[in-house]
């Protein structure tokens, strides 16, 4: 099975997971006891990643994208689960009571996807499905054929 990091590392790109930029950098302006987690300081993850951003050749991973700039990416991936599937993986990370049935609700209503295509252009926006391991290889095929596509078109 494929890599996605040695993928990435191979195209020239950066990844950042912003659950972990937000971890190391202590970037919260409080805690959510309702669903038990911190609040992301949204304000200051975005000071954090402008000057990378800028720089190009970045992916960032995050469950919302709504108060990311327009101007940082050139397509956006919505990665879609089937709820069965998703509410296992979610019981199986902890999740319960109203955190887990809001998840599940998002999915269902496609929030995420509508939030996406509300901030970006749509013809950046596109859903993949996330189910099975060969989805997850399907996707990376799709996205490195993309990157392969877009780094011709633009150097």
């Amino acid at each position: 099975q494929k890599n996605p990091n040695i993928l990435l590392l191979i195209a020239g790109l950066i990844y950042v997971n912003v659950g972990d930029l937000a971890k190391e950098g202590e970037l919260y302006e409080g805690f959510d006891e309702e669903y038990e987690c911190p609040i992301l300081d949204e304000d200051r993850v975005i000071d954090e990643l402008e000057e990378k951003m800028s720089e190009g050749g970045v992916i960032i991973d995050y469950h919302g994208c709504d108060f990311f700039p327009e101007r940082w990416f050139h397509i956006v991936f919505v990665l879609r689960t089937e709820n069965s599937v998703l509410y296992d993986r979610l019981e199986s990370r902890g999740y319960k009571g109203k955190k887990l049935q809001d998840n599940i609700q998002c999915e269902i209503f496609q929030t995420l996807y509508e939030e996406a295509m509300s901030s970006y252009r749509e013809e950046i926006v596109h859903q993949l499905p996330s189910n099975t391991p060969e989805d997850l290889e399907r996707n990376l095929d799709q996205i490195m054929q993309w990157i392969e596509q877009w780094m011709k078109d633009n150097n």
